[in-house]
């Protein structure tokens, strides 16, 4: 299993292997605790939290299974994106990510952003070239889209998701963290990490049920 880390001047892949672990998410092994909790933006429900990066091809494979999961998830869970900003750079992309964000969508506009940036290699952290190529777009409304990227919204969005990477320390995609706390540890396969998901999905819901009862 791999996935994107922040380097000093470019980004490298850095390669993992452990053992996947059939019992119930164990601490160190699937999962950490983050020193510093990320607040959610919904505190009444479990937050499924990604900082991710359009240039990342790891995070262009778990996409599909992410965003599959997600429609799964019962009403007390939701998912919430973050792009990571490490240079700026790459506050262009965060600004296409803000703008998939606030036009819902997520499902239908990914596939095609992954595809450009990766095989077809074409720059849309540049505010021309995006436009250009999502007006052609037929598997999504692009002039929602576009209309969500030029909201200034989405560029206040984007520099909140660079102080959302620096401040939490952010320094690999992707990177998941469930209930503002817990944070998987990918070791073996997509599929893993989404059953450690669950199991972590599980374990704030019956902490917060214990709480509650005292």
């Amino acid at each position: 299993m791999k996935w994107t880390t922040k380097p000093a001047a470019v980004l490298f892949s850095l390669a993992l292997a452990f053992s996947a672990s059939a019992q119930a998410a164990v601490e160190g092994v699937d999962y950490t605790v983050l020193n510093k909790p990320i607040p959610q933006r919904d505190a009444s429900k479990i937050e499924v939290l990604e900082f991710f990066g359009y240039f990342c091809i790891h995070c262009q494979n778990f996409d599909p299974v992410l965003l599959s999961y997600s429609k799964t998830f019962p009403k007390d869970v939701y998912l919430r994106t973050e792009h990571v900003v490490w240079m700026p750079e790459m506050l262009g992309l965060a600004r296409v990510a803000a703008a998939v964000n606030a036009s819902g969508l997520k499902y239908q506009a990914n596939p095609a952003i992954f595809k450009a940036v990766h095989e077809q290699k074409i720059n849309l952290a540049d505010t021309a070239t995006f436009k250009s190529w999502a007006a052609a777009q037929k598997s999504f409304d692009s002039k929602k889209l576009i209309a969500a990227y030029d909201a200034p919204a989405s560029l206040a969005a984007a520099k909140k998701m660079q102080s959302l990477t620096e401040t939490y320390r952010i320094d690999g995609t992707p990177d998941v963290i469930v209930g503002g706390k817990y944070r998987v540890i990918f070791s073996s396969d997509w599929a893993n990490g989404q059953k450690i998901i669950g199991e972590l999905i599980n374990k704030v819901r019956q902490e917060r049920s214990g709480k509650a009862a005292r």
